[in-house]
């Protein structure tokens, strides 16, 4: 009698706890982010994945540095800084090529290369500056405007486990950073008009990004905090 008491206490036991285990997965396995992925510990999921495009990425920024030096000895310098700057540009389109074309997408490249594309445009623009080639405004709205989306992005990251992404309006801004840039560089400086216009449609357009970037990812906030509490 002792032993099937115990043998049905037993049984008892290991029913709830399978019922206790399914409930943690219930409460653990369905949370999504504000992009409708599968919502991980903080930084979870993004590592540095040994491929072409994450390689190119890296070179890329390793690019910038050589690039803020050629722009100080402008315009002795001006083939190698242009070829530079341009090379870091096709490098940009390439690895995003090669990561969709051969399915190379990682976490670590969604969320690494539009970080490289703002330490691109804030070193240029501030470069550009200390040389005379850019009225105070430029460089001052992209540092602002950096400053803003990086300490945004690490409170999503940090406060939602949410990784912000670029997406194609952020990708069209940056052409038209990448093309103010190259008439400064090639349009003789006797036309110095230009350098205080030539920056208003990409500045435009990087406001219009980061307003779609604020509302997009506030109202997805909001409908996940609705789902949990439901």
């Amino acid at each position: 009698m002792n032993t099937s008491n115990g043998s049905q206490l037993d049984q008892k036991a290991a029913l709830e706890a399978n019922s206790t285990t399914s409930d943690v997965q219930g409460d653990t396995g369905d949370k999504s982010d504000i992009a409708g992925k599968p919502r991980t510990g903080s930084g979870a999921g993004v590592r540095f994945i040994l491929n072409i495009p994450n390689v190119l990425t890296i070179i890329r920024l390793l690019a910038v540095v050589p690039l803020a030096i050629l722009i100080t000895h402008w315009p002795e310098k001006r083939l190698v800084t242009v070829l530079i700057f341009a090379g870091i540009w096709l490098t940009d389109i390439l690895d995003g090529f090669i990561a969709r074309r051969f399915n190379m997408i990682t976490e670590f490249g969604k969320l690494f290369d539009p970080f490289v594309d703002k330490v691109f445009q804030v070193v240029t623009v501030i470069m550009l500056f200390s040389i005379g080639l850019v009225p105070l405004w430029v460089p001052l709205f992209y540092v602002l405007r950096e400053t803003f989306m990086l300490f945004a992005s690490t409170v999503l990251l940090t406060k939602h486990q949410v990784v912000v992404y670029s997406d194609i309006l952020g990708k069209f801004s940056t052409f038209l950073f990448v093309l103010a840039v190259g008439i400064i560089y090639l349009v003789p400086m006797e036309k110095a008009w230009i350098k205080d216009v030539i920056f208003i449609l990409p500045v435009l357009c990087s406001i219009s990004a980061t307003v779609h970037y604020a509302v997009t990812h506030i109202r997805a906030l909001r409908a996940a905090n609705d789902r949990d509490r439901q």
